[in-house]
């Protein structure tokens, strides 16, 4: 028997489409801002003479210091598994330059889902509790992002986003709060309670939604586990610490004789502007990001928007090579899940 479709079920598609539209008009209108940001009031002469006598070769310590970094986020991906489920180093690694391969050629931060198919592709980790890590990541980067800045203030400049960058803070740590205390209290319950909901879907039917309430309450180890939590910060700490080592490193190939508190701010800029909505390759966000940061050191924009572009090239040309090559590695070995395959319940009508 042939079953038609069901007219009530038409809305439901409609709903993503109006939110990859609304998303789309937020990326547009976050680089027009920007870019005009990056672009107002440079002297184009001034810009490529920054360009032509720079010293390249301090680009070499830079981009060490650029791997080091992504080494310590993928480490620090790897601390928010609970100990005893956590993937090899080695595929975490790969996962997540994948991941940041295609958010260097995709908007909106698209890598995210590349890196979490890799990662359960080439592990035994269930998606739902790699999904929940992915999370905590953003919501940790922001934390450690801002704690920097809080403690690099008093060798900063003065700057006009401190008060709003503070009254994120506190909003964010009461979430976090909130949320660690509730899942500490009530353990799964506070997930069953919350996610209960979606039996009403064929999906979820039977055993199904426990099992996706267990996989992501093993994913948020990094807040209902004090250990856990620890070690993922400290990492998160390091791996932007890196960044702003990179960030200071490349400064002096331009001879702009600044402190590594420039580089502290530039990379507080930056990771601030990459949680809003960006084109692929974060282009004009990244550099109107870096340049609202040099604003508050003085250096003019002619000068800046070449310091901008060079620091930007560092952190997306090794993705672009680094991951082509890992696809091209995992398109031949791929991994023990390659051929994984959920099959969709019968939905009786």
């Amino acid at each position: 028997m042939v079953q038609t479709r069901r007219p009530g079920r038409r809305p439901s598609r409609r709903l993503p489409r109006r939110s990859r539209l609304l998303v789309n008009v937020v990326t547009v209108l976050v680089t027009v801002v920007f870019s005009y940001i990056a672009l107002s009031g440079i002297k184009l002469g001034q810009a490529w003479h920054a360009l032509r006598t720079s010293e390249y070769l301090w680009l070499i310590p830079a981009l060490i210091a650029f791997a080091l970094g992504n080494v310590a986020r993928a480490l620090r991906w790897r601390s928010l598994f609970a100990s005893a489920r956590r993937p090899p180093r080695g595929v975490v690694l790969n996962a997540t330059m994948v991941g940041y391969f295609y958010n260097s050629i995709l908007p909106a931060r698209a890598g995210e889902a590349a890196r979490v198919l890799v990662l359960n592709q080439r592990s035994s980790a269930p998606t739902v509790e790699i999904v929940g890590t992915v999370v905590l990541e953003r919501m940790y980067d922001v934390i450690a992002i801002l704690v920097i800045f809080f403690a690099a203030e008093p060798w900063l400049p003065h700057v006009s986003w401190f008060g709003a960058a503070a009254l994120a803070a506190i909003v964010l740590a009461g979430l976090i709060a909130l949320a660690a205390t509730v899942l500490a209290v009530y353990g799964d319950r506070s997930l069953r309670l919350l996610l209960r909901p979606l039996r009403r879907f064929a999906w979820f039917s039977g055993t199904r939604l426990d099992l996706t309430i267990d996989e992501l309450t093993h994913g948020l180890s990094g807040l209902r586990h004090g250990t856990v939590a620890l070690e993922a910060f400290l990492w998160t700490v390091l791996a932007w610490m890196l960044s702003a080592l990179c960030a200071y490193i490349v400064s002096l190939s331009f001879h702009l004789h600044l402190s590594f508190a420039c580089g502290v701010l530039v990379v507080v800029a930056v990771g601030l502007g990459m949680i809003l909505p960006s084109p692929p390759g974060a282009v004009g966000v990244f550099e109107g990001a870096a340049l609202i940061a040099l604003k508050a050191f003085g250096v003019p924009h002619s000068s800046a928007l070449p310091y901008a572009l060079v620091l930007h090239a560092v952190n997306f040309v090794p993705f672009v090579l680094v991951g082509l090559l890992l696809l091209h590695h995992n398109a031949r070995r791929p991994g023990p899940g390659h051929a994984w395959r959920v099959e969709q319940p019968e939905v009786i009508g």
